[in-house]
């Protein structure tokens, strides 16, 4: 079995080789914007984070690293809040990267403001509703957090078609049924990752190229004039 060292190396030569054409082609359209998102109990120091930054960046891509606060307790309207201050509203040129509770805190965001359209969205270890045996995490209720949680699916579907799901077989906090749940309810493409974790540095994962790879994919379609309805 593939592990994850070899995973990552693997689809290392698969990730500059045409990102950067189709980054920086077309005049006539509008600069691409990627906004990534971290969970709890994250910066946006933390994890591959500063690696997908970097690489976004190196790319001419630009690059929005968004900063959600006091991420040990977080707080629903302030989160909302932050995600609205730094992403206001989206368009066709905007991709996002959301981990964890970064994802469901995304879609609500995209429910509520509802874009025409987005350049893509990109979910790792993503869920949509309670996670089955994690009512809290070191005190603060998860729960009650997500209980908050509003996601229109037919209109976050409405705004690409280019959604993708990164799933880990063995995650220890979002069970991978969660996780299968969110893909089949967002019609998304699934990018399924062997004894990966929570996709977390203490798990080995400082680079995540299988994020890499979807931003390219976003890249190609937008490339390719794809019409998302």
């Amino acid at each position: 079995m593939m592990n994850r060292r070899r995973f990552c190396l693997g689809l290392t030569g698969l990730l500059s080789a045409t990102v950067m054409p189709f980054a920086a082609c077309a005049a006539d359209k509008q600069p691409i914007k990627a906004y990534i998102i971290h969970g709890y109990g994250a910066t946006v120091h933390d994890h591959w984070f500063p690696w997908l930054h970097h690489k976004l960046e190196s790319a001419g891509i630009k690059s929005v690293l968004v900063d959600l606060p006091d991420s040990l307790h977080p707080d629903f309207e302030n989160w909302q809040s932050a995600l609205a201050k730094q992403i206001g509203m989206p368009d066709e040129n905007s991709v996002f990267i959301a981990h964890s509770l970064g994802t469901i805190s995304l879609l609500h965001y995209l429910s509520w403001l509802r874009p025409q359209k987005v350049g893509g969205i990109i979910l790792a270890a993503g869920f949509g509703q309670r996670i089955p045996g994690l009512s809290e995490i070191n005190g603060f209720n998860l729960d009650a957090y997500i209980d908050h949680i509003k996601i229109d699916f037919a209109a976050v579907r409405a705004t690409t078609r280019q959604i993708y799901c990164i799933i880990s077989d063995n995650d220890p906090i979002v069970p991978p049924k969660s996780s299968e749940r969110l893909a089949h309810q967002l019609h998304a493409h699934v990018y399924r990752v062997a004894n990966a974790g929570h996709f977390l540095a203490s798990d080995g994962f400082t680079e995540l190229p299988v994020v890499w790879q979807a931003v390219e994919k976003c890249l190609i379609e937008r490339h390719n004039g794809e019409k998302n309805v």
